[in-house]
């Protein structure tokens, strides 16, 4: 690609953005950002060649990246979409697909073909500029949720994108994907800052902190993620999020009444199945990421 526009160059799109300067796949990028100071940062570390103040910058883009908020999508894609050329296609990065599509085609009208959604699944607990690399994406899943107007060009470009960034390419429909991600990564997200927010507001919270050890940590590493990103992610995946959460909580009556009730066989089974199941995903995902075996036959 000759050039590429990245809309927020903090964590994601800045690891974007290095990934494809490091797999050659891109000449001149250039970010736009909210943020002065993450603009100004992006640019002294080199993670973006220009740095622009208009959307205008999107006129002759080969790729335009959202990695904003999800909340923002529709203002974004407004804003942008008088200087959007014919041959330019928009993408995102958003945690949510349903509103983001509904938000692209109440935004660009015409222009939604050139919309081609999609989802990451990568992080990091830290944000910023200073938090993006070049190797995020490597071996992570990227899932695309194409609409029905989407050329399959402009689909295989943005796969072909993502792929140069190291990404594994997975496709669902935008109802898919928010069911499936409100079950495995926005409940976690609410469970982790419920816990740490409950330690928190404790009156001995000081010495509760002090004993945490490893355990909790890992617990609760996800809350250091943006409190602003996942405000926006809860509330748009909210019909999706209700239903896990109520399931969740059901779970965890049951959990109390069979404590309450001392029935510590009942107590194992549950955590005997949890383990079995946690093993049998880390066994598929180490298979999954295993280098092919080299044939020594002569």
């Amino acid at each position: 690609m000759d050039k590429v526009v990245i809309i927020g160059v903090g964590l994601i799109g800045g690891s974007f953005a290095r990934a494809l300067k490091k797999a050659g796949a891109v000449r001149h990028v250039v970010g736009i950002e909210r943020s002065a100071a993450f603009a100004e940062r992006a640019l002294a570390l080199g993670i973006v060649d220009e740095v622009a103040t208009d959307f205008a910058a999107v006129a002759d883009a080969d790729l335009v990246l959202l990695a904003a908020p999800v909340a923002q999508t529709g203002r974004i894609l407004a804003t942008l979409a008088p200087h959007l050329a014919p041959g330019t296609i928009v993408t995102d990065a958003g945690s949510t697909k349903a509103d983001v599509v509904a938000a692209a085609r109440a935004a660009l009208g015409d222009k939604v073909a050139q919309f081609v959604p999609g989802h990451p699944i990568a992080g990091r607990e830290t944000n910023g500029p200073d938090a993006a690399i070049d190797d995020l994406y490597v071996g992570k899943k990227f899932v695309v949720t194409p609409l029905a107007e989407n050329a399959a060009a402009d689909i295989d470009q943005v796969a072909a994108a993502w792929r140069a960034c190291g990404a594994i390419i997975h496709r669902l429909t935008p109802e898919e994907h928010d069911k499936v991600f409100a079950a495995v990564s926005h409940l976690p997200h609410l469970l982790a800052y419920a816990l740490v927010d409950d330690i928190a507001n404790k009156p001995h919270a000081g010495l509760l902190f002090q004993y945490a050890a490893s355990g909790f940590r890992d617990f609760t590493r996800i809350a250091g993620s943006s409190p602003e990103m996942w405000r926006d992610i809860s509330l748009a995946n909210q019909a999706a999020l209700l239903v896990e959460l109520d399931a969740y909580m059901a779970q965890l009556a049951q959990l109390r009444a069979r404590l309450a009730a001392g029935d510590g066989a009942s107590l194992e089974a549950v955590y005997g199945n949890a383990q079995r199941a946690r093993r049998q995903w880390i066994e598929a995902i180490e298979a999954a990421e295993a280098p092919p075996p080299t044939d020594t036959a002569e």
